[in-house]
């Protein structure tokens, strides 16, 4: 889903203009899997928090104690909620000279990586990911702070993205 559509606009309330009517870049978010991924894990392990505290409780303490155990349901409650607002404010854009990545819902953080500067692209699937059939992209840069990664891309989108930031950069670089 594209920051710029129809469909993001009316939930994010952001369009592909500025409001002086000046173009910004077109954003990308990630796709939904990522989403379903994290909610999953989040849901596996505070269920497996809650029922081993459950049984701690029920045993050492008392029956009624091992009511306790539901708070951690609480915070997967509220978790939910927050790994949504999170997957929302992920994004990138891929401009002439640079590519942007958006990032943060309280902190905003927005990286710029010229291709110039890229040493290294990776694209890595670890076996959750792969589960989900998603993957990341790992930029490198000479600078070890401004390394930046853009997480749950569509294996196909990933590879696609590092073939094409791997060939701008090496233009990129070579007019130096």
């Amino acid at each position: 889903m594209e920051t710029g559509s129809q469909e993001n606009t009316a939930l994010t309330g952001r369009s592909a203009t500025g409001p002086q009517g000046g173009h910004e870049p077109e954003w990308t978010g990630l796709p939904p899997g990522l989403l379903r991924m994290r909610r999953l894990l989040l849901v596996v392990w505070l269920g497996l928090l809650s029922a081993g505290l459950a049984v701690l409780l029920g045993l050492l303490v008392g029956p009624a104690w091992a009511a306790f155990a539901v708070l951690p349901l609480a915070v997967g409650a509220w978790g939910w909620v927050m790994l949504e607002r999170n997957w929302r404010s992920w994004r990138y854009a891929e401009r002439a000279d640079d590519l942007l990545i958006s990032r943060g819902v309280l902190w905003r953080e927005e990286t710029v990586v010229p291709y110039g500067r890229m040493q290294l692209v990776e694209v890595t699937s670890g076996p959750v990911e792969r589960h989900f059939g998603l993957a990341s992209v790992q930029l490198h840069t000479a600078a070890a702070a401004s390394d930046a990664t853009i997480p749950g891309l569509d294996p196909a989108e990933a590879e696609r993205l590092r073939d094409r930031l791997t060939a701008l950069g090496e233009a990129r670089s070579a007019g130096l």
